[in-house]
């Protein structure tokens, strides 16, 4: 019987009812997702860290380039330390010397003293120059670095779009379950309002007493309550939903009556095949996997550093000299160079024992996260199962409050039953209802949430 039961609710509750994948493309519900991971805040957030970390991938790629600079400078000195030296003193008297014993004037006697100071006035250094890394380890595994942490940082993108599509989703289910509760609400007004003009007749042809309007209309103000309890919800529904794709938190809600299209079962695939599905598409473990690559680059990295020495080209070219004349002031050098620290108190050997510990930090909380998202995607499964189950249950509890009201009420109207029993099964049929209500957005919403932690491309 069970079975039965729960076959022809599949049939008839295909509104409300969806399969454990994404709607359909195309469909209202998916127009409103794309809106939501168009307009998002959070995830505008996050493309702008995707583009700072592209940037930083770019800055990494320059390195390779060789860089040259125009690097013009001119000092004026005053005052400070002197570079004194006799050379005058010293040389005139010997070479006039000379020049009495050669009988010409082949030496210089006008030499004047050296006072020089050292910080050069009126002098300039204006060059061009070049340096490229032939061979540079920090630039090379740099590079990879960034360009791991970019992958990274797009993964995570994808975490927050999932998260934001069930976000989207289960406000949606639960705005129409609010819009579900105020349809019982009003049938469960209509009913009662009903009653009262039963009642007033009854008591206008003396067959009962005046209590029982009052009794009726007294059941009426408590239903008001609650339809302005659910309005408000409603309102708060709406918000929330319209909040989440960023645009006027009063915008008006179109109902997506595809869904009514979609099939229920409860998963294609068993439950181990869903968990092996989450762990590959959860870009959870695409992010950390990527984290993971980075600091395996940076083992690298520290281990090349130790081992392999940098080598750079470069070279200078331009006019140096006192005033700026560039006349008998051109130069050029060229440059060649390794650089190897052959020690560094074991700096290095550290380094590389950090970056190895990190890296068995991340493979351990990799296994985690896989095993986590095993338990999430379990915990899902049943929770779905579970709603199911509890939707079949409220259908039959549905069927049998609608029947003993029709009873009740045939019997009231017949003068068989008191007002205080056609008030109790009318209060277990709207709570029946409700029941059911609260039970099919929660399989909507269960389903949702099994989406999203097998995270379906």
């Amino acid at each position: 019987m069970k079975q039965r039961l729960y076959v022809l609710l599949l049939i008839s509750l295909s509104p409300f009812l969806g399969r454990a994948q994404p709607p359909p493309k195309g469909t209202l519900l998916e127009g409103y997702v794309q809106e939501g991971l168009q307009n998002n805040l959070a995830l505008k957030q996050e493309g702008y860290e995707i583009r700072r970390v592209a940037e930083s991938l770019t800055q990494a790629k320059a390195l390779f380039y060789p860089r040259v600079a125009f690097n013009p400078t001119y000092s004026l000195a005053a005052g400070g330390r002197r570079l004194e030296f006799p050379v005058g003193d010293l040389l005139n008297p010997a070479y006039a010397t000379l020049n009495k014993l050669t009988g010409q004037e082949r030496f210089p006697t006008n030499i004047q003293n050296v006072n020089q100071l050292l910080a050069p006035n009126d002098f300039h250094d204006t060059k061009i120059t070049v340096q490229y890394a032939i061979y540079n380890t920090d630039i090379q595994y740099n590079y990879l670095i960034q360009k791991q942490l970019l992958s990274g940082q797009e993964a995570r993108k994808r975490v927050v779009e999932n998260e934001i599509r069930y976000g989207i989703q289960t406000a949606y289910y639960q705005y129409l379950q609010t819009l579900e509760g105020l349809r019982i609400y009003d049938n469960a007004r209509s009913t009662l309002r009903e009653l009262t003009r039963l009642n007033e007749k009854l008591v206008a042809n003396n067959v009962a007493t005046k209590e029982i309007v009052s009794q009726a209309r007294y059941e009426l103000s408590k239903l008001d309550q609650q339809v302005a309890i659910a309005e408000k919800n409603r309102e708060t529904a709406r918000a929330y939903f319209n909040f989440l794709l960023n645009r006027d938190l009063t915008a008006a809600i179109q109902i997506d009556s595809t869904l009514a299209a979609v099939k229920a079962p409860v998963a294609e695939n068993g439950l181990p095949d869903l968990q092996q599905a989450a762990v590959r598409n959860r870009q959870e473990v695409s992010q950390l996997g990527h984290s993971l690559a980075a600091t395996q680059t940076a083992v690298k990295l520290n281990e090349a550093n130790a081992m392999i020495p940098n080598l750079y080209v470069g070279g200078n070219a331009g006019f140096q000299g006192f005033g700026y004349t560039f006349r008998n002031q051109a130069y050029a050098v060229a440059q060649l160079g390794l650089q190897w620290d052959l020690f560094r108190g074991y700096e290095k050997r550290s380094k590389i024992q950090q970056a190895k510990i990190q890296t068995g930090l991340l493979q351990t909380r990799l296994t985690e996260l896989e095993r986590q998202i095993q338990l999430q995607v379990l915990q899902a499964y049943y929770d779905l199962d579970a709603a199911n189950e509890s939707l079949v249950a409220t259908q039959s509890g549905v069927a049998n409050a609608e029947q003993t009201f029709r009873i009740v009420d045939s019997k009231y109207r017949n003068g068989q039953a008191l007002l205080i029993e056609f008030l109790r099964v009318q209060n277990d049929r709207l709570t029946a209802q409700l029941q059911q209500s609260l039970a099919r957005e929660d399989v909507l919403v269960k389903r949702a949430a099994l989406d999203r932690v097998v995270a379906a491309p």
